[in-house]
């Protein structure tokens, strides 16, 4: 045997069939995003007769809560079908007042050992399953967003066509401040289209994004809320989806949620997101590769594919790694390139990753001022992605929640006067 099979031959083993299942996962997102290239369907348009809850789980968020309710009381709706409702979740600041002032409907929660949203959420269903004034869903925001006029139409259109879980369009509503939040924006403008319209036109599973999101309250009854994970959108979608209730889109319905500044403060949010993640993979992922095996359906094949992520990114991770150090080797020893993922190949990859913004931001119309950050700064922060999910694999899932400081406050004519 030649020195450079003692080192070359243990790599074959590992990166060959590791780069096979990276391949097909590869080709799986790659179909998915040719499907995200166009609008197959939209929900026909109906007569306003749905009744919202609409819910805005706040803790401590007196700089922004006061733009939000007044932006979701004047929506394009009838005003007797919807009421505003604010969670002020263990605040010690004036976001109770300051909601109440701009007219919502002021719940107060003070629970030290259940802290977050999830828990905030079971909490108040818990006591709006017993109001007098009843309900057809509840659509929740957080409290940093902004909504568009026509929100409420788009969800009842989605709502009286059969839509029981129906997830909005998120945009941003700081993208032009720094390059992070270009960087946050741009991550959620193909996701929107080339994972969640894709779907959408496919007739998968949506998946919640944690605000801009509609529940039909009877579905809501039925299988209860009982998401408290530190991604508890997603934990809600999963679990709907056992029970036979897909997610559904509603491209129409644009939410702006606020992006953090720093690339420290997006490292610690991503960080919450990932170990919320990882708790669901550990949660669901043998469960949905039963049920993939069971009915035979592709919707399962892709809810098992979205609870396998953190897995996938940490595989990824390692085989970089072993893939550069192979490459080494190669270069040193043999000028034959061996294995099925070739440089051209991740030039590619590479290439279709930085030309993907660049197509959606003209197709949805977004703000071209963000072409700057794309060539350089986007990758380098979709890729971060692979350190953080690495960090948190290996470590416990259930951590203390923990707020996102809000230091202003935007209102709706602010990003229209700002994307013009």
């Amino acid at each position: 045997m030649e020195a450079k099979d003692i080192f070359t031959m243990p790599m074959d083993y590992i990166m060959i069939p590791a780069q096979i299942i990276f391949s097909l996962v590869a080709a799986y997102f790659f179909i998915l995003g040719i499907a995200g290239l166009f609008r197959i369907k939209s929900p026909k348009i109906a007569e306003p007769k749905s009744v919202f809850a609409i819910i805005v789980p706040a803790h401590n968020e007196e700089m922004v809560i006061g733009p939000i309710v007044d932006n979701i009381i004047a929506l394009d709706y009838p005003k007797e079908l919807f009421d505003v409702f604010v969670i002020a979740d263990n605040s010690n600041d004036q976001t109770a007042s300051r909601a109440a002032e701009h007219g919502a409907i002021v719940y107060e929660r003070f629970d030290t050992t259940q802290r977050g949203k999830g828990y905030a959420l079971e909490w108040f269903f818990n006591k709006l399953y017993h109001l007098p004034k009843k309900y057809d869903a509840v659509i929740i925001f957080d409290a940093d967003n902004l909504v568009e006029p026509n929100f409420l139409k788009h969800m009842n259109n989605s709502l009286c066509g059969g839509d029981k879980i129906i997830q909005g369009y998120i945009d941003a509503k700081n993208p032009l401040d720094t390059w992070v939040t270009a960087s946050f924006a741009m991550a959620f403008w193909v996701a929107n289209r080339m994972l969640q319209l894709a779907r959408y036109n496919l007739g998968l599973s949506n998946y919640l994004g944690g605000t801009g999101m509609a529940i039909s309250l009877d579905v809501l009854r039925e299988i209860g809320w009982g998401a408290t994970s530190l991604t508890e959108d997603l934990e809600f979608s999963l679990k709907a989806l056992l029970r036979g209730y897909k997610t559904t889109l509603a491209y129409e319905a644009v939410v702006y949620d606020e992006k953090p500044l720093t690339f420290k403060q997006a490292w610690h949010q991503r960080k919450r997101w990932a170990l919320g993640h990882i708790e669901l993979f550990r949660t669901y992922s043998l469960e949905f590769i039963k049920q993939l095996f069971m009915k035979k359906d592709i919707v399962y094949f892709d809810a098992a594919v979205v609870t396998l992520q953190p897995l996938l990114v940490v595989f990824m991770g390692i085989f970089s790694v072993f893939g550069l150090v192979d490459s080494l080797l190669v270069d040193i020893y043999t000028p034959i390139f061996k294995h099925i993922w070739p440089p051209l190949l991740w030039e590619l990859v590479i290439t279709l990753q930085l030309l993907t913004p660049f197509l959606v931001i003209w197709m949805d119309n977004l703000p071209r001022k963000v072409f700057k950050w794309i060539l350089i700064h986007y990758l380098f922060f979709v890729y971060s992605w692979i350190p953080i999910v690495f960090i948190c694999f290996f470590g416990k899932t259930r951590i203390s929640w923990s707020h996102t400081l809000h230091t202003r406050s935007i209102r709706i004519a602010d990003i229209a006067r700002n994307r013009s």
